[in-house]
Parts: C-alpha cells; structure tokens; sequence
C-alpha cells in the first residue's frame, strides 16, 4: 500500500477532481476525508490545503483506504472547536452505486462477494440505463464510473448544480431512477412487480435497452429457471419458477405452464419456458385484453430482472463518504479504476466484448511487477525520466481516461464563472 500511495496513486488527478479547479479551492480545503485502518479504526475529519498536504498525510497514514465526503461551511478538521450545528454539509457529488449481491436472487453464476464476467453484465447493462437517463433526462454531463473493486461501480456526477442539491433534490432524483423502489413492493408485499402505465419515457426507454440483452443475460447466461430431471425438486431452482409465474396475470395460465414443467421428463432450459409462455398462452388466453396483460407482465419481467438495483441511501445523503477512485479494495488488491462501460479503454484484448472487464482489473501486485520489470528491463534516458510510474503500467489508460474526465470537468467549470462574470457585469 506504502509503495502504491508513493508511486502509482494519481494524486493530482484526485485533487483537480475534488477542487474543480487546476488551483486550490474550498471545494478541496473544506471537504472530509476519511481513513479507514487495518485495524479496524476509522477517521473522519480530515482536511487539507493542498496536494501535497493531502499525499504526504495520506502516505504517514498509509491507510487501507480513503474515503471523500462533503464540502464544509467550516473546515472538518476544526470541528472540535465548534458546535456541533456549525458542522452543515454544502456540496457534495452525486453517486450512484450498484451492487452485484443485490442481484443474488437472480445471479446463479456467483453468490455474495463472488464475481465473474457473466454477472458483470448487469453492471454494464445497468450502467446504459443510467447514463441515458442522467445525460437525457436530467442534462447532466460530467459523469464517470469507478470500479469498486470487488463487485460493483459507483457513478460520481460533478456538474455543479448537481454539488449544490439538498438531499430532497436528491431523492428526486433517486425516486425518479429507482424503478424498482429497491425491491420494497415485493419484499413487503409478496406481490410481482407493478409499473404503471402507460409506461413512463424513462421506464419505455429503459425496456428498449434492457430488452436487447434480456436473451443474452437472463435467458442464456443465467439461466434462472432451468430444470432438469435429477433437478426438478431443486427448492432454489422451483423458488425461481414460481416468482415468474406470479408475473402472469392469470391463473389458468399459471396453473398450465406448472404442470407442464413440472410433468416434463427432460431438461427444460430458461429460454424454453420463456417461449413456453406465450405457446401455451394461445390456448388458454380468450381476449384481446388477457393478452395485452400478458405483454405487459413479460415486459415487466424484463424491468425485474435487468433493471439496476442501487444503494438509495449512498445517493441520498450528502454526508455519506464513499472510498475515492484509485484506491486500493483491501480484500482484492483491485485498484478501484475510472472505466468506461461502453468501450475498451484498457488496451487488454480479453476486454473487447466486455467494455470493462473486472477480471483484468489493474490489480496492486500486478502494477509492483510491471513497475519492477520496467525498471529492469527498459534503457535509461531522457524521455524514460519524463514518465510518472503510472505510464510505466497497465493503470496508465485509466488515469488518462479519468485526466480527460476531470479537464473536460474544469474547462466547463472555468467557462461557467467566467460567464456569470460576464453577465454581473453587464448588470451594472
């Protein structure tokens, strides 16, 4: 951890981000920062006045991790000296994270912790969905998605009307994005999944994306209703089942496709069943409208089981901290890199059909040996001398890919005062 702090951890990067600025602003000198210890202790708190300050604190911790939380009226680290009312959060990015145990009633490639490219398609899917709506929908344009190391991505928005909300802005936003009301309607319920209709732009939208790799995902990578002779009684396997079929809103038609599966003597895969529905549906729906219905069930099916499932409460709460990009994931060794979903920035070519892939995720024994061989291995000159470690290793696309993000981020920003500048001017 000490040599990646010293040698490979883009900290300047880091800083431009959070400052939104090349120079040093409050949006850095009152913001919290927070340390978490292999010890299990934890500091919040912390605060700097400049890069430096913040890298040389960050390598005399040398912490497992740290964490970025919000901007202060006050400076965070003077909080003892204050009252407890002076502490009020002013700004703060807008974070999305998904989860992939979130998707553990579904994913039947891995379960808690485990990942695998398979299951990673759903953070890629779910990342679509979201990048739509927020640029569509909301107009927000400065956005990047980070790894988190393990089994997961948060979404950071830096706009700055996005700083500014309060947390009932933003539970706007996260009920408007929350489609599936983080599975509460089923969860306390018992009821399948109900959207109204006509279908919302956003929703509409969203199927559109959803349904495109529902066959891929669902149906042949998952796999969640197959049955087969000597896994036909499967408790987990006939649990799945039956939360499809209380999708369909009729009985008979239930009742039908039970048995049918549950009669059959051969291996029943979940594709088969999903075409098995509207078969089997032919005879038993009589009307127009029973059919319609079933259109409607099967498209919330697709809603269910694709949909991303987010942390409403990482969102919500400007106060909440979340561990910075290019931190290290104490349990994997991943480096929680910026990545963009939709393309390969990597170079790596097991990439390619993914986008990102978390299996080839920059990994902090891996970057130690690149760095080693680098050095052994390439003649000294001048050029060779120009280069920050990073460039010497696979982390180097990321951080030139995030470099991009945060200065696409500040022209903006500096393009936004200079013309409020402009405009205080002419109003005089």
């Amino acid at each position: 951890m000490l040599f990646f702090y010293k040698r490979l951890l883009p900290f300047k990067q880091v800083f431009k981000w959070l400052s939104h600025s090349p120079k040093v602003t409050k949006d850095f000198t009152m913001r919290e920062f927070a340390f978490e210890f292999r010890t299990g202790a934890y500091q919040r708190y912390n605060s700097y006045g400049s890069v430096d300050e913040f890298k040389q604190s960050v390598i005399n911790a040398n912490p497992t991790r740290f964490e970025v939380g919000a901007v202060y009226a006050v400076n965070p680290k003077e909080r003892k000296n204050l009252p407890k009312t002076a502490m009020k959060p002013e700004s703060k990015e807008l974070v999305f994270d998904i989860d992939l145990t979130d998707y553990d009633d579904i994913r039947t490639c891995c379960q808690k912790t485990d990942i695998c490219k398979k299951c990673w398609k759903f953070i890629r899917v779910g990342s679509k969905v979201m990048d739509a709506a927020l640029r569509d929908d909301f107009g927000f344009k400065h956005m990047v998605w980070v790894f988190s190391g393990r089994r997961g991505a948060h979404c950071w928005i830096s706009d700055p009307r996005v700083r500014q909300m309060n947390e009932v802005t933003r539970k706007s936003i996260i009920d408007y994005m929350d489609v599936l009301a983080s599975k509460q309607s089923k969860l306390s319920s018992k009821k399948p999944l109900l959207v109204k209709r006509p279908l919302h732009p956003h929703v509409e939208r969203s199927l559109e994306i959803l349904s495109e790799e529902f066959v891929e995902i669902i149906l042949n990578d998952q796999d969640p209703w197959f049955t087969a002779p000597d896994t036909a009684s499967d408790a987990k396997s006939w649990t799945q089942i039956e939360e499809l079929l209380s999708f369909l809103p009729d009985n008979k038609l239930q009742q039908e496709l039970r048995s049918k599966w549950k009669s059959s003597s051969g291996i029943s895969t979940s594709r088969d069943k999903w075409e098995d529905i509207n078969v089997v549906a032919k005879s038993v729906l009589k009307s127009t409208a029973q059919a319609n219905q079933l259109l409607d069930a099967r498209k919330d099916i697709i809603i269910y089981y694709m949909y991303p499932r987010l942390d409403v409460e990482v969102s919500r709460q400007v106060i909440h901290l979340l561990k910075s990009p290019f931190c290290i994931h104490p349990g994997t060794g991943n480096v929680c890199v910026p990545f963009d979903p939709t393309q390969n920035i990597s170079g790596n070519s097991q990439d390619d059909s993914y986008g990102f892939n978390p299996m080839t995720a920059p990994n902090l024994r891996i970057l130690q040996k690149e760095l080693d061989s680098w050095e052994q291995n390439s003649p000294s000159n001048d050029s060779d001398k120009k280069l920050a470690d990073y460039e010497r290793t696979s982390l180097k696309p990321y951080v030139e890919y995030f470099s991009k993000f945060v200065n696409d981020m500040i022209t903006d920003e500096l393009q936004g005062i200079s013309k409020r500048a402009r405009e205080e001017d002419l109003s005089f």
